[in-house]
């Protein structure tokens, strides 16, 4: 029981940290298109900001306790590589619903919010941070 409770808590502070980074991602985006920046070049920048901050706040509190930190190099650069899996994934969800279904623009919020981040967890826990 002990081990699931661990699980448990780390994915709640997963969750709580995923929030924040989508938080530090569209504040980004928002603050630089707003001042005239082109929307897909502040909504990269706003990425990349969301990236670091997400590898701090899971390195430090999400993943605590679990796996190794020692080498940055290797965590930091899988990190950035799961992080691309996401991206490429949640544009999956939207290219194959919206574009290709005619779903609603609404369509992949389910996917984008369930399954996308279960898969990006179990990655950083397994292969980034294990």
């Amino acid at each position: 029981m002990k081990k699931h409770g661990e699980l448990i808590a780390q994915l709640a502070r997963y969750g709580i940290s995923g929030v924040l980074a989508s938080i530090v991602n569209i504040g980004v985006y928002w603050v630089l298109a707003a001042r005239g920046m082109d929307p897909n070049l502040a909504w990269a920048i706003g990425f990349a900001a969301a990236v670091l901050f997400g590898y701090v706040i899971h390195s430090r509190w999400s993943f605590r306790g679990h796996g190794r930190r020692g080498d940055l190099t290797r965590t930091g650069s899988r990190f950035v590589a799961v992080s691309l899996v996401s991206f490429g994934l949640n544009s999956f969800w939207v290219w194959l619903l919206v574009r290709q279904l005619e779903l609603p623009l609404w369509a992949p919020y389910p996917l984008v919010l369930g399954v996308t981040p279960l898969v990006v967890f179990a990655l950083n826990r397994r292969w980034v941070f294990g």
